[in-house]
């Protein structure tokens, strides 16, 4: 019988590099299992089976569902705000604004690829029947927009973006990134065998609603 150890040697604990590969592990297991099943059908049981790990090793890391729908969300939010950070500080526009713009097509990049996209329904359907799973959604929500809320408010102090509420103003900028994303999710010839969006589509798609955006908020 094969023991599982939680990749420690037999009779030792695992190495801080060893848990954290453990833990990368376990969550990326998760994160499949809710994408192709839907968060809702999911257990924690069958999470492990498809890892082959024990109960026992996905227990003493997260005690219920819901706290490592928790960790995989969380982890998400803290790559997504990292990729729009990056993004604003790469070549491109001069200004708040030219930073603002990379930030929001970077958006439209990671929210219309099939894997997010699967994934984020799947949380958001049982958040339409779940109270307590809807309130977590737009905490995560607000912490994962928290760095295009700055870049717009950068944008109204450079005298770029007309002054108004940034986090209302950056609202209505995310309506306008998700059109992208709902018409790539509907098949608008943007979406490559690899399940990630690119190309001309993606790119005409997102340029038509910026030029909605700076028509409207723009300050020049």
């Amino acid at each position: 019988m094969k023991v599982d150890t939680g990749g420690r040697k037999a009779g030792g604990r695992p190495t801080r590099e060893q848990a954290a590969a453990i833990n990368a592990r376990i969550l990326d297991g998760a994160r499949a299992v809710f994408c192709r099943k839907g968060v809702a059908n999911s257990g924690l049981e069958e999470i492990a089976a498809e890892l082959g790990v024990s109960k026992h090793t996905l227990y003493r890391r997260y005690p219920n569902k819901a706290a490592l729908l928790e960790a995989v969300v969380g982890r998400d939010v803290g790559r997504f705000r990292e990729a729009l950070l990056s993004a604003a500080a790469g070549e491109g526009g001069a200004g708040a604004l030219g930073a603002l713009r990379r930030a929001a097509f970077r958006y439209v990049e990671i929210g219309s690829s099939r894997d997010y996209a699967a994934f984020y329904l799947s949380v958001s359907a049982e958040a339409a029947v779940s109270p307590v799973l809807r309130e977590r959604l737009a905490s995560w929500s607000l912490d994962a927009l928290e760095p295009l809320v700055g870049f717009v408010a950068a944008a109204q102090e450079t005298g770029e973006l007309r002054p108004g509420d940034p986090a209302s103003v950056c609202g209505i900028l995310i309506d306008l990134l998700e059109g992208v994303n709902n018409r790539i999710r509907l098949g608008d010839d943007g979406l490559g065998d690899d399940g990630t969006a690119g190309g001309p589509s993606l790119l005409r798609l997102f340029e038509e609603r910026w030029a909605v955006f700076t028509t409207a908020f723009g300050n020049s």
